[in-house]
């Protein structure tokens, strides 16, 4: 079978300026931009010697001082990339041009509160403004949207998450700290993947939890997103699986009434190397038997994804994408689910004393 999964591209040339030089800019985002074709006229960072070492290394033109440097010799259709934390975001966008188009990098904010604002500043300044949710862009999920889409696998009625490996949280300084850790930065990238198949869930029932050993606000989650009495949709998440990777997992998981897709998200085993992916269904046939088959495509999470989340701005703002996938209006949703995690995570369960 043909399943067509990689994004369309622009039609037009829209320069990107990013905002930021952390990691995840010289190992996604850049090599993501140079896959596509897409040109960076330039880059700044608040310590500079870090923006003129990935414009050396991937040969980016123009190193601004600062986002009003940056802003102030940006060409006029340029699209600007922010890669910095949330704490930055409003000061930012506020500097940026009225109508101008922005790729923002998840989370939208540290809390339901500061995301109401980051969207009021966007609708404000006029933006044209998404949230950079790339795992909705990834090779795998874009292959199961399409089975799905097409009615492949009939009415969708099981989906899961399941991640039991060991992140190496020592690779993320700057978020390693953070008070709201597993959810607001790992989990809802699931949250907002679910939420583009299904849309948003009646409720939620959620528990996160630390590790007896670790100093970490939280590692392990199991979340349950209630979209009804016939579907069971779940993400459980464990990062503290220290012991070997013979029982490491990763993977999503759909059912579906006619059929099941099932793909490994090999980045997150062995990261940061990873493991490769694979992506496997199973159709019902005119018998009503299955036979599940592995589908070989190409790129991952990590770059790859991060191609979609740009052309689908790019598209947007040129006119040939009639939709904003991740829009910050779409996105504060995603943020309200977040939420809802957290405080179901603080309110207590049903006493067993108390029975």
């Amino acid at each position: 079978m043909n399943i067509p999964y990689k994004p369309l591209l622009p039609e037009t040339k829209q320069p990107i300026i990013i905002i930021g030089a952390s990691g995840i800019v010289k190992d996604a985002h850049l090599p993501a931009y140079k896959m596509a074709g897409f040109t960076v006229f330039g880059i700044t960072n608040r310590t500079i010697a870090k923006a003129h070492d990935l414009a050396k290394e991937f040969e980016i033109q123009h190193v601004f001082e600062n986002v009003a440097d940056a802003v102030k010799n940006a060409p006029s259709n340029a699209v600007y990339d922010i890669t910095v934390l949330p704490d930055q975001y409003i000061e930012i966008l506020e500097q940026l041009p009225d109508g101008a188009a922005v790729l923002i990098q998840k989370p939208m904010g540290n809390d339901l509160a500061q995301s109401r604002e980051i969207v009021e500043v966007c609708e404000r300044k006029k933006l044209v403004a998404a949230i950079n949710f790339q795992l909705r862009f990834s090779p795998f999920v874009s292959a199961a949207r399409y089975l799905i889409n097409k009615g492949f696998v009939g009415d969708l009625y099981d989906f899961e998450f399941k991640v039991t490996v060991n992140t190496p949280w020592e690779l993320f300084p700057l978020i390693k700290e953070h008070p709201r850790l597993e959810i607001l930065f790992h989990s809802v990238h699931y949250i907002d993947c679910i939420r583009s198949f299904l849309g948003n869930p009646k409720s939620v029932m959620a528990k996160t939890a630390k590790h007896p050993l670790k100093k970490l606000s939280s590692s392990r989650s199991s979340i349950i997103l209630d979209y009804g009495e016939d579907k069971h949709v779940v993400i459980n998440t464990n990062h503290d699986h220290h012991f070997g990777p013979d029982h490491e997992e990763s993977y999503i998981k759909w059912e579906g009434t006619k059929g099941a897709i099932k793909t490994k998200m090999g980045l997150l085993m062995n990261y940061p190397d990873g493991l490769p992916d694979i992506f496997e269904y199973a159709i019902e046939d005119e018998k009503g038997r299955y036979e599940w088959k592995k589908i070989e495509l190409e790129g991952s999470w990590f770059p790859e994804a991060f191609i979609g989340t740009m052309a689908n701005l790019m598209r947007f703002k040129e006119g040939s994408d009639s939709k904003l996938l991740t829009s910050v209006q779409d996105v504060l949703d995603t943020m309200k689910v977040v939420e809802a995690c957290y405080i179901s995570s603080k309110n207590p369960g049903i006493s067993f004393a108390e029975l």
